[in-house]
C-alpha cells in the first residue's frame, strides 16, 4: 500500500506515494537529486530550471552508467578469475574425483 511522502527538492516541496519499505531510499534519492540540482544551479548562475534538471539528470544517468560498467567489468575479472582457480583445482585431483 502506497503512502504520500514529502521531499524537498530546491526549496519546493512533493508528495510522493511510494510504499513504506521504499521510503529510505526515496528520500535518500531526493536528497541527493536536491544536491545535484543545488551545485549545478550554484555554477550555472542564468540557466533556467529546465536545463539544470537536465543537465542533473545527465550527471546521474552518467554516474550510473559508469557503476553499471565497473560492476560489469569486475563481475567479469571474477568469473574469469574463478575459471582459472576451478581449472588450477581440476589439474590438480585425480581423474576418479573429477
Amino acid at each position: 500500500m502506497s503512502e504520500p511522502v514529502s521531499v524537498r527538492i530546491l526549496d519546493r516541496e512533493y508528495l510522493i506515494a511510494c510504499k513504506p519499505e521504499e521510503r529510505p531510499g526515496l528520500v535518500a534519492a531526493a536528497a541527493y537529486l536536491d544536491g545535484k540540482l543545488r551545485e549545478l544551479r550554484d555554477n550555472h548562475r542564468g540557466g533556467g530550471l529546465e536545463r539544470i534538471a537536465v543537465l542533473a539528470g545527465l550527471n546521474i544517468a552518467h554516474e550510473l552508467l559508469d557503476v553499471q560498467k565497473r560492476e560489469a567489468d569486475s563481475s567479469q575479472h571474477l568469473a574469469q578469475h574463478l575459471q582459472a582457480i576451478k581449472t588450477k583445482l581440476a589439474a590438480g585431483l585425480p581423474t576418479s574425483l573429477q
